[in-house]
């Protein structure tokens, strides 16, 4: 064993702490000082931590576990009346939010890169620049939301479900755009597996729903959240190997399938504390150490520049008109579409899945990961400014009283 990684995990917890106080300090979210501190120790700065052997193997195991812990808090703390009624427009905010920056990414790519359509390599590697940008992640917002006291409420449960139908239509796009490649995948069997997803998850609903009162009477005693927690990792184990499912989607179900019970709010408190103490902040940091911009050429750096600006503007354009279809006002369309700006690891999953089916070349695979990493650091601050205009107008979708107590200060 190399003992450098106890090193690594003191640096990692200790230095994204003081910088999440930081950015509080300074009227930032603390997630982007979480964010700050992995890009300062990885390999663009400092270079203290990295990716590479049997420690950044750990980094990454853990930091998987971390966006699950999140998946799964978020899961418990949503209202699922409040999912109810925002389902019709969780639905078109996601399919609006992943047209656009397909279709708007493709042809940018197409554009700068003068790639010939009729040629099928490059109408794929085309397709596949907007397939990445269709992405959405929503475990930064989440955390965003969170200290902002926004994540119940019309806005913040349509986000969440957005985020999570976002991720299946992702998979589906995936798999078309994958298939025109790689003739071993079959979209016909990835579609029978979302479907029998889906039979799957109203199924454990409705277990959930039978076994509650036997939960709720053993509410309080550490074997109920032992077993909630490992209920979501068997179902983000299930989702991801079974079904092809993101295991983030599995954890957000398994909280949601519990939300409703008396039993929530011990839970939640228990698994808050596994993954705030330790998991999220290896989760936010490891997304900045994977920064590296070495090897990027001027053009690849313009590129880079364009697509973030693309990336920005299709999401707030794109899932931002969804919404007010929707009947949403202007005003929480903006913030529903600034909540879907990040791509975080669901974009990272997408763009190694298209570097292994020889979709995306290194030299393009640089501007993807800035792309991803300026997203993800740019939605909370700009989440913290659009929601701003609720203080200002005292309109809008209010948050619903928090059901926890309140968390710890730091």
């Amino acid at each position: 064993m190399d003992y450098t990684i106890f090193l690594w995990l003191a640096l990692i917890i200790a230095l994204t702490k003081f910088l999440g106080i930081l950015s509080k300090k300074v009227g930032l979210p603390e997630v982007v000082g979480f964010l700050v501190a992995g890009i300062l120790i990885g390999p663009s700065c400092l270079n203290i931590v990295n990716m590479n052997g049997g420690n950044g193997t750990f980094l990454l195991d853990a930091s998987e576990l971390g966006v699950v812990f999140l998946m799964y808090n978020a899961g418990l703390d949503t209202d699922m009346e409040e999912m109810k009624k925002n389902l019709v427009a969780s639905f078109v905010v996601a399919a609006i939010g992943v047209i656009v920056p397909l279709l708007v990414g493709t042809l940018v790519y197409g554009v700068y890169y003068h790639a010939d359509f009729s040629d099928k390599t490059q109408l794929l590697e085309s397709l596949f620049v907007g397939t990445v940008l269709t992405a959405t992640s929503v475990s930064i917002t989440v955390q965003t939301l969170k200290e902002l006291g926004k994540l119940q409420g019309s806005v913040g449960t349509t986000i969440l479900g957005a985020a999570v139908i976002d991720d299946i239509l992702g998979i589906i796009v995936l798999t078309i755009v994958s298939s025109m490649k790689d003739s071993s995948v079959n979209a016909g069997t990835i579609f029978l597996k979302i479907v029998l997803y889906f039979v799957m998850i109203a199924i454990l609903f409705f277990i959930c729903r039978k076994i509650n009162p036997v939960i709720e009477k053993e509410d309080g005693k550490r074997r109920v959240a032992l077993f909630a927690i490992a209920f979501a990792l068997v179902l983000a184990y299930v989702s991801e190997k079974f079904f092809g499912i993101a295991d983030i989607t599995g954890a957000y179900f398994a909280g949601l399938m519990l939300c409703t019970s008396k039993a929530r709010n011990y839970i939640d408190e228990k698994v808050g504390d596994i993954s705030n103490m330790f998991f999220s902040a290896v989760f936010f940091a490891c997304i900045g150490i994977k920064v590296q911009f070495a090897g990027m050429d001027a053009r690849a750096w313009l590129f880079a520049i364009i697509l973030c600006v693309v990336a920005i503007l299709t999401k707030i354009v794109g899932c931002g008109l969804g919404a007010k279809i929707t009947k949403f006002s202007w005003k929480d369309s903006l913030q529903i579409g600034v909540g879907m700006i990040s791509r975080g690891e669901v974009a990272l999953i997408v763009a190694d899945k298209g570097k292994s089916y020889g979709l995306v070349s290194d030299q393009l695979f640089a501007p993807v990961i800035l792309m991803v990493i300026v997203t993800t650091l740019i939605t909370p601050i700009l989440l913290k400014v659009v929601f701003k205009l609720d203080d200002k107008d005292g309109k809008g979708s209010a948050p619903i009283e928090d059901k926890k107590a309140e968390p710890a200060k730091a």
